[in-house]
């Protein structure tokens, strides 16, 4: 069976290695905070100017104040600091975040990511999204593998406006864990339930299978 977005959240937790600093993109990404394993040491940023971002808040113990990027309530960790824009963005710039983690609307078999605009749809702002995948060196996705419409996001190329070229390293969605190499998706790793035929039809870019795919272990 496909994971729900919490479940995306619990397989990208998994790749968040002890001493990382991270990056949390808007959508899924904020709730990879809420599994990474407690025998770890991590430092979560987000680009508003947060670092040590914890899980987020229980419902009534929120801080109006206490934000991430998507204006979403959420806990410091001890040691946590706050500072503006322009000292979060040298860190990023700086090439100080260890792995960066994003949503998309598309991604393409070449490694490039869509996810800041759709045309003809009010644009909010960008966003620091141009920003982290001009300067992170580990990318992984969080997304959905189709559409409303069942139309495949996993592309030969993305057909919406990029936000960055030959960037994205892994995709994790619904239905797989998929490593982008060689301009093709391999995968790595299917859904519990879902059967490589599942994905090969859900994926339109090139789809490179070598031997058994092994289901995610998401406990």
């Amino acid at each position: 069976m496909a994971l729900d977005k919490i479940g995306i959240a619990k397989r990208i937790a998994q790749e968040v290695q002890d001493g990382f600093y991270v990056n949390l993109g808007i959508g899924i990404p904020t709730l990879v905070a809420n599994y990474v394993r407690n025998d770890i040491e991590v430092e979560f940023q987000s680009e508003n100017g947060v670092l040590g971002m914890g899980p987020f808040p229980f419902e009534g113990e929120e801080d109006a104040d206490v934000i991430n990027a998507g204006k979403q309530t959420i806990t410091t960790m001890p040691g946590a600091s706050f500072f503006d824009s322009s000292m979060s963005f040298a860190m990023i710039r700086g090439k100080h975040v260890d792995l960066t983690i994003l949503g998309a609307m598309e991604v393409s078999e070449n490694g490039n990511i869509a996810n800041w605009k759709i045309p003809g749809k009010m644009v909010k702002g960008m966003g620091g999204a141009m920003d982290l995948v001009a300067s992170a060196e580990n990318i992984i996705v969080a997304m959905m593998h189709t559409n409303k419409r069942g139309e495949s996001k996993i592309l030969k190329q993305c057909s919406l406006p990029l936000t960055g070229v030959g960037c994205v390293t892994k995709v994790v969605t619904n239905l797989a864990v998929l490593e982008v190499k060689n301009n093709a998706f391999n995968l790595l790793e299917r859904a519990p339930g879902v059967s490589i035929e599942e994905i090969q039809n859900a994926t339109e870019g090139t789809l490179i299978i070598d031997g058994e795919i092994p289901e995610m272990n998401l406990s």
